[in-house]
């Protein structure tokens, strides 16, 4: 007895379109554009993903103003004044590295309410060589 290859054709025409789905997310991307504070007044109104040094913060996250800090290029040069509200992660402070999501809007970049996530410095940092 024969079977109908109905099954193979339907399970390969969903192969086939998750496929082309995924291509089609990798290469035209749904995703934001990630840039320094250098770049970010090249996107200004735009919502993008800022990657930056945290060098002077103030304020309290959950109240009305805001917590205000300012980004800068990790490597120095250029930097941007921040608001962010809602939850600060517990690695935030001074020199650390971090992402936010937003928009740069008046001069200044308004994050997207908890947005605000750090990069954790040894896990981006060349491994170490052994003299074993």
């Amino acid at each position: 007895m024969r079977r109908s290859p109905a099954r193979l054709v339907i399970a390969l025409s969903v192969a086939a379109a998750l496929a082309v789905f995924i291509l089609y997310t990798s290469i035209a991307g749904a995703g934001t554009p990630q840039i320094l504070p250098s770049k970010v007044h090249q996107y200004a109104g735009q919502d993008v993903t800022l990657v930056g040094t945290v060098v002077a913060t103030r304020g309290d996250a959950h109240s009305n103003a805001g917590m205000r800090f300012v980004m800068r290029d990790p490597n120095g040069g250029a930097s941007v004044p921040v608001v962010y509200h809602g939850t600060v992660p517990d690695l935030y402070k001074v020199g650390r590295t971090v992402v936010v999501n937003g928009a740069l809007r008046g001069g200044r970049f308004v994050a997207e309410q908890g947005s605000l996530s750090t990069k954790c410095p040894s896990k981006y940092a060349p491994a170490k060589k052994s003299n074993t």
